[in-house]
């Protein structure tokens, strides 16, 4: 695989993004038998209008110039909700969404404290991933036939391993 390179999605890229997302989410849909979930379902104008929202960092990950993943964040005050992490389904298992999951660190205000992340109640690997990166599971809610799962991530540890991890990059740049 390519270099990865993330960055903030336009709108100029909103019909590949809804094409990745509808490719990664196929598989949730089937785990739910629910064709209608809300990331199959957003239309074009639906996303090139949230593209367009101030509260809203959506991030993509390119290898070469294929759009392979993608992350939406929606800031509020002093947290941040995800939602919405898809990779394409020849990549996933790669590392592209734990890239993504990072990279959203360096696009939050300085006044986040926490980050929120849902998903499926069943979504195994969704939630190992998660918990992997140090979210703890708060609460579920139902929406309609579906249960998510709300998970919370403290901000001060995600943020020094975020330090720590640019450090590391910095001190082998100076020293390879």
């Amino acid at each position: 695989m390519d270099e990865l390179k993330i960055d903030v999605i336009d709108a100029e890229h909103a019909g590949e993004l809804l094409t990745v997302r509808r490719a990664a989410f196929v598989t949730e849909a089937q785990l739910y038998d629910d064709p209608h979930i809300p990331s199959l379902t957003q239309t074009l104008d639906e996303l090139t209008e949230d593209l367009a929202r101030t509260d809203v960092v959506t991030l993509g990950a390119w290898a070469g110039g294929r759009l392979v993943g993608s992350v939406r964040v929606g800031l509020e005050e002093d947290r941040a909700l995800l939602g919405r992490l898809a990779v394409v389904p020849d990549l996933q298992g790669q590392g592209i969404g734990t890239q993504l999951l990072m990279a959203v660190l360096h696009y939050l205000p300085e006044q986040t404290q926490e980050v929120w992340v849902f998903t499926g109640q069943d979504s195994k690997q969704n939630l190992s991933l998660y918990a992997k990166h140090g979210f703890e599971h708060q609460y579920d809610q139902n929406a309609g036939d579906l249960t998510y799962a709300y998970l919370r991530k403290i901000l001060g540890g995600m943020a020094a391993a975020a330090e720590s991890e640019s450090a590391e990059e910095s001190t082998s740049a100076v020293n390879g």
